[in-house]
């Protein structure tokens, strides 16, 4: 399984980016998807997930209102909009997959992206 994150970019305070994740996988609609973040200095921390068939989420406190993941199974696909993005939100995104319906520890996800670099300026 290869999980291709793409989106990154530098974008201002206020801003918005959204980032992709391509899964080479062809049963992807069987699992359940995350994103993941790691700052400089920090240890990598889950940002949002979402079930197999899109109707669950599940967002850390500081994504939510902000952040939306969504997915797409007929692309093998999902995604992350980020609007309103602050500074303390720079990081490396990960996707990753996991083996449960949905999950918020890292412990259970299985397969992970290269990451995407996000960099919001003051």
């Amino acid at each position: 399984v290869q999980l291709q994150a793409s989106g990154g970019g530098l974008v201002q305070a206020g801003g918005s980016l959204s980032l992709s994740c391509a899964s080479s996988e062809r049963t992807f609609s069987n699992y359940g998807m995350g994103w993941f973040r790691k700052a400089p200095g920090k240890e990598r921390e889950f940002v949002a997930a979402i079930s197999w068939s899109g109707t669950s989420t599940e967002y850390t406190a500081s994504a939510k209102g902000r952040f939306t993941i969504s997915r797409d199974n007929a692309e093998n696909t999902v995604y992350l909009q980020m609007n309103s993005l602050k500074p303390e939100d720079t990081a490396v995104y990960y996707c990753a997959r996991t083996y449960k319906l949905y999950s918020v520890s890292e412990r259970e996800y299985d397969y992970w992206g290269q990451g995407t670099q996000v960099t919001v300026s003051s």
